[in-house]
């Protein structure tokens, strides 16, 4: 399990040189749509997440919705976020197979960032299904600001707007779905500060 210094803190160094967190015929896209809230994202996570279970069975450590689409009321692109926790995400062989039988791709290998794998299923239901191990703090920190916003709509709103404003400038600008993550992130973190200091997180 991750640490509490682990979770509060955010590894922002670059990939090592020469590194490229995208294999071979995947690359961010660009094009951001955002669409506003719908009540069937949550029923579509479980239809996927029913998906991934009956494909990895035990495997499966831990299995989240997280992302915009997990958050009542929130608008988001129309794609499902997954968290997947397995007992080595470097073991590919014990789980990428078997996603890709169900209709995942894998996209992104990050090996020096908490061990991550991205997966994606275009077909609807659309879904990127993040992989980490589970001593990564990645997963919880999702958790914490997923609740924090569902409880919180003062920060639920002040999120979407930014959202708005950040899938707007991206796409007037021609950017591709990284530059418009990075466009979120001061208002994310400053959320991620809010919600770590009332779990009691940021406490000497």
């Amino acid at each position: 399990m991750p640490t509490r210094a682990e979770i509060i803190a955010f590894d922002d160094s670059p990939p090592p040189p020469g590194a490229d967190p995208w294999v071979p015929g995947a690359a961010p896209g660009t094009g951001i749509e955002m669409t506003e809230p719908d009540p069937g994202w949550p029923q579509r996570y479980e239809e996927l997440a029913a998906r991934i279970r009956e494909v990895l069975g035990w495997r499966v450590l831990q299995l989240d919705h997280v992302g915009s689409t997990s958050v009542p009321g929130l608008p988001a692109k129309p794609i499902i976020d997954i968290d997947l926790v397995v007992a080595d995400p470097g073991r590919e062989q014990d789980y990428v197979p078997a996603l890709e039988a169900a209709g995942f791709t894998l996209v992104i290998r990050e090996p020096w960032w908490y061990g991550h794998r991205a997966l994606r299923a275009d077909e609807p239901p659309r879904s990127n299904l993040h992989v980490f191990g589970f001593d990564s703090p990645e997963p919880v920190r999702h958790r914490i600001f997923r609740d924090w916003l569902r409880g919180n709509p003062d920060d639920r709103d002040r999120y979407a707007d930014i959202k708005r404003q950040a899938a707007s400038e991206a796409n007037a600008r021609g950017e591709h779905v990284m530059e418009y993550n990075a466009r979120k992130e001061q208002v994310i973190r400053e959320i991620y500060q809010r919600a770590f200091a009332a779990a009691g997180l940021l406490q000497e």
